[in-house]
């Protein structure tokens, strides 16, 4: 093989290996927990950052009046209070459901601009002749 066709393999095989890892790492979304905040809290202070965890059972509070929400968000050891305003929370954003919220810490209070809410992988679709009640139950029940 002439040494001109073994340098353009190469020159194609960086470029595809570049394309593939290098847009991968752009892709994946991380998140801390709030256990891994508590253990490197002051690298986090004033950085945008995304925090996952389940919100707590009985912290949810939503002002529809103010488009202020208020949760806790648990990793099941440690704890954060996520305050978000200016918008109406998810369909599915609900107490014991997974979410990821972006923003950044201010003190012990994380500020939120985004919130990311994580559903169910299994789909199962309503049945013909359901009510509107009975799909809600469905939905509802998918957590």
């Amino acid at each position: 093989m002439k040494p001109k066709y073994i340098i353009g393999l190469l020159v194609v095989a960086g470029a595809l290996a570049y394309l593939i890892f290098g847009g991968l790492g752009q892709n994946l979304v991380y998140f801390i927990t709030p256990s891994e905040y508590f253990q490197q809290a002051d690298r986090y202070q004033n950085r945008q950052v995304r925090l996952g965890g389940l919100v707590k059972q009985g912290s949810l509070d939503y002002n529809p009046q103010t488009l202020e929400l208020r949760f806790v968000v648990t990793d099941g050891v440690k704890e954060i209070p996520i305050r978000s305003s200016g918008s109406t929370p998810p369909a599915l954003f609900g107490e014991n459901r997974g979410v990821v919220v972006e923003g950044r810490f201010q003190g012990e209070t994380f500020v939120s601009q985004n919130l990311l809410v994580k559903h169910s992988e299994t789909y199962q679709a309503p049945k013909e002749g359901w009510t509107p009640d009975e799909v809600r139950k469905l939905i509802e029940g998918t957590q």
